[in-house]
């Protein structure tokens, strides 16, 4: 098998979906977020937003959450291409981040994500780097996020 292959590369991955309940926006944003109308249902009314939606940072931490999920489902994938089976890494940044439209109470996110690339790093031989697309999309089938993510993996 190539790695290619093994990353699925070009194909797009669902990783889960998740609904936001009211108390669990609340709570993350108590925590990380805490703006009124992540946190106040009233406020919420009469922000920009009209009602309570997640914070863009919860919505990204349940991305991560559901990818990980995901990838502990690949250990299970077979390797039988050259050298040792591929290991992931941590990332070492992502860019452009986009929020694109609240998620609101009640709302069902689906989270995606697409292998799109990846070159070998000279600093560290025996390393890559990927990059995938991570998106989400709410249950009309809007985008809520996307960013560009690269993580080191170890495939000699």
């Amino acid at each position: 098998m190539s790695l290619d292959k093994f990353l699925a590369l070009g194909t797009t991955i669902t990783l889960g979906s998740h609904t936001f309940e009211p108390e669990e926006i609340k709570d993350f944003a108590r925590k990380y977020d805490p703006q009124a109308f992540h946190v106040d249902e009233v406020a919420a009314e009469k922000s920009v937003f009209g009602r309570l939606c997640a914070s863009g940072w919860h919505t990204a931490s349940m991305w991560m959450r559901y990818n990980l999920k995901k990838r502990e489902d690949m250990g299970a994938r077979p390797w039988d291409g050259p050298g040792a089976r591929p290991e992931f890494g941590p990332s070492p940044g992502f860019t452009d981040l986009k929020w694109l439209r609240p998620v609101f109470a009640g709302d069902t996110i689906t989270f995606t994500r697409t292998a799109l690339s990846h070159r070998a790093m000279n600093t560290r031989p025996g390393w890559r780097v990927l990059t995938i697309r991570c998106e989400a999309h709410n249950q009309d089938g809007a985008p809520v996020l996307t960013f560009d993510s690269a993580v080191l993996l170890k495939a000699g």
